[in-house]
């Protein structure tokens, strides 16, 4: 987003800014193309049989076609899976020898074998070496140590026309009685299978995501295997405004654990039964902990101060850290390890905050969710997801509108949604990027998959204020202050955190650039309270030479000076929802004081549109010598069906042509 709006432009760059990345540093081997020798493992004949296939028509503008992907999982008694994958993929453009086979392991895992040959376009047979496989750290997330490795085959003669073939065998986590099956990929899939093969008398349950689903054969006495066939790449670089990839690409997940009962609504409560007990103990208070809550509360004349007093107290003093070893990518620290080292990833301070407010009197609960919206699909009970954060219980006398961010599970009880991650979102709010998203409440036998809330606009957004004077040689200078309310007053404060006053002065004279072009920043100034449920003000001072355009005896000058408000659209026919990435409001309220000599000729019609989805207002006056623009958008959902394109491209365009709409002046 240009401008100084910010709707949704950079909470996912700031919330992940790097202070400090612990990371395992891998440095790759030279590769080894050795032909086949007296010593050679052949390529096993399913792979030879699939390097056989025929590129399809639908995946000739592809870089890479996966021709072949097979996975089997063979489950012990106890639930613990040994997974062996072959695949076969054929590269078809330079740009697609990154297409490759890898792994990944971790302490409590093993890789049996996993071997890789090249099938060549001249045919010549290639097998991988020792020193071909390089292990990678695991750098999904910059601010982390983490055990998790990824052993990755370079496999030699990766040309085009080549087909690298790969098979692996590992012994799965113990603790994961779980195969999410990504059935859809960034490059076309031929064909591919899943496999699960159970002990007897023990079940399975299967649900799909973002596609129609297939059904099993049963190849032996509890022995499973679904098949797709010409399964397209999912693509979505060119479609503007689109949801996560994740959140379209089809999938299936299969349960064979506590989880794999009939009905949804039991899986869920299976799912998030485990994560009760996985988590069972670990927010015990300790002593120091009890006193400190006791220090905070004391005197809190009501249930949101003492609430946000406990919260801030975490989100200020626990600096998010990931520590991930084994389990401990999915079972917390203890709270009072937490409390006492300062610092903690997601569920090490969901950890905290329910340890912390168990002192005070008050329950909460984990929710595992995913921070991209739609990752965590209700219609299909799994553990998938990255991210871990808390649900509060309020009690029924509570009335309070602070506290916004509410959902009501199915006993009738309400829960304060909270993420205690987001450093500078108060309790009460919640991130952008987690609303309209689901997640699971993990709260023993009541547990259950619930909607996260889509709050109303009144609880983010910005008010910009700015006063400004034209010279007759078109150069316009101001000041404008601004006032920032809810998750983008979060973006500000950890932009803030995590920059000085150099980086911050060459961001805002970028972003500010967007929309006044050659724009130099005179000052600026951040006020930010303590109080993270308080906006955050900024106020700066700008010059911008050639503002106004001279056109013959006239002056055109734009009365909309600063900011942005435009998504990416187009017109090409849409099969995707649009992510409209928040809801708020943003208010703009710009003074123009006119050169001497000059009076208004023709201004622009007032802007006047209400959809279901937003409303855009925007007007233009003149008062003596002064130009006056005032305007109010309004967005109410986060994304869009479809079908809504036509009304979205409206809205857009309208938004566009109001920010470009100029006034013209004459002299007198």
């Amino acid at each position: 987003m240009g401008g100084l709006s910010m709707r949704g432009g950079w909470m996912r760059i700031t919330r992940w800014i790097v202070v400090l990345v612990i990371a395992a540093t891998v440095a790759e081997l030279p590769c080894s193309a050795s032909l086949f020798g007296k010593d050679k493992m052949d390529p096993p004949q399913w792979g030879l049989d699939a390097a056989k296939t025929r590129t399809p028509a639908y995946a000739k503008d592809a870089p890479a076609v996966i021709l072949y992907d097979e996975y089997l999982e063979t489950i012990d008694a106890q639930g613990r899976a040994v997974e062996r994958e072959r695949e076969a993929i054929r590269i078809l453009k330079p740009q697609g020898r990154g297409n490759t086979c890898g792994i990944s392991y971790d302490v409590d895992e093993k890789i049996n074998y996993f071997r890789a040959w090249t099938v060549a376009a001249d045919a010549k047979r290639y097998q991988a070496q020792t020193t071909d496989f390089v292990d990678e750290g695991d750098t999904s997330v910059p601010i982390m140590l983490s055990t998790r490795k990824y052993r990755v085959a370079h496999p030699p003669a990766v040309d085009v026309d080549a087909v690298v073939i790969c098979e692996s065998e590992e012994l799965m986590e113990p603790y994961l009685q779980e195969k999410v099956w990504q059935v859809q990929n960034g490059i076309p899939v031929v064909f591919e299978a899943l496999e699960v093969d159970l002990p007897p008398g023990h079940a399975h349950s299967q649900a799909w995501h973002s596609f129609k689903g297939v059904d099993a054969t049963e190849v032996s006495p509890n022995h499973w295997r679904w098949e797709v066939k010409d399964m397209p790449a999912l693509i979505l670089r060119d479609i503007p405004s689109h949801p996560e990839w994740g959140a379209l690409a089809g999938r299936m997940s299969v349960q064979w654990g506590d989880a794999a009962v009939d009905g949804k609504d039991n899986q869920w409560r299976a799912i998030g039964e485990w994560v009760t007990k996985l988590e069972a103990n670990r927010p015990d208070p300790s002593p120091e902990i009890t006193a400190k809550v006791q220090e905070l509360i004391a005197g809190a004349p009501d249930f949101y101060t003492k609430l946000s007093r406990i919260t801030e107290s975490i989100q200020m003093n626990i600096r998010y850290f990931v520590v991930s070893r084994g389990i401990g990518g999915l079972q917390a620290n203890h709270a009072a390890d937490i409390f006492r080292n300062r610092y903690g990833d997601c569920k090490d301070k969901s950890t905290l905050v329910i340890s912390m407010l168990q002192v005070a009197g008050i329950h909460a609960y984990y929710v595992p969710v995913d921070d991209r919206r739609g990752i965590v699909d209700p219609d299909e009970p799994s553990l998938i997801g990255n991210h871990m954060i808390t649900a509060i219980e309020i009690p029924a006398e509570v009335q309070d509108s602070r506290l916004k961010a509410i959902v009501k599970g199915k006993d009738g009880k309400r829960y304060l949604i909270f993420d205690p991650t987001n450093e500078r979102t108060p309790v009460g709010n919640l991130p952008s990027y987690e609303q309209g998203s689901y997640g699971i409440l993990a709260a023993g036998p009541s547990s259950q998959v619930i909607a996260l809330p889509v709050l109303s606009p009144e609880t983010n957004g910005t008010d910009q204020k700015g006063s400004f004077t034209l010279s007759a040689d078109g150069t316009l200078t101001g000041a404008v202050e601004t006032a920032h309310i809810g998750p983008e007053g979060g973006d500000l404060r950890m932009l803030l955190k995590y920059t000085d006053d150099k980086e911050r002065h060459e961001f805002w004279e970028t972003e500010v650039g967007h929309s006044v072009p050659g724009v130099v920043l005179d000052s600026f100034d951040f006020v930010q309270p303590s109080a993270l449920d308080k906006p955050l003000e900024f106020h700066y001072k700008l010059t911008a030479h050639q503002y106004a355009h001279q056109a013959g005896p006239l002056l055109l000058v734009r009365p909309r000076v600063v900011g942005s408000d435009t998504l990416p659209c187009d017109d090409k026919p849409r099969t995707v929802p649009i992510d409209l990435s928040a809801t708020g409001h943003w208010h703009d309220s710009y003074d123009i004081a006119l050169p001497e000599g000059y009076i208004v000729d023709d201004m622009p019609d007032p802007v006047n549109l209400d959809t279901d989805f937003a409303s855009y207002h925007s007007s233009v006056s003149a008062k003596g010598k002064v130009l006056h623009y005032e305007r109010d958008y309004t967005v109410k959902q986060v994304e869009l069906p479809a079908e809504k394109q036509p009304d979205f491209r409206h809205l857009e365009g309208v938004i566009l042509s109001d920010e470009k709409a100029t006034v013209v002046l004459k002299k007198q």
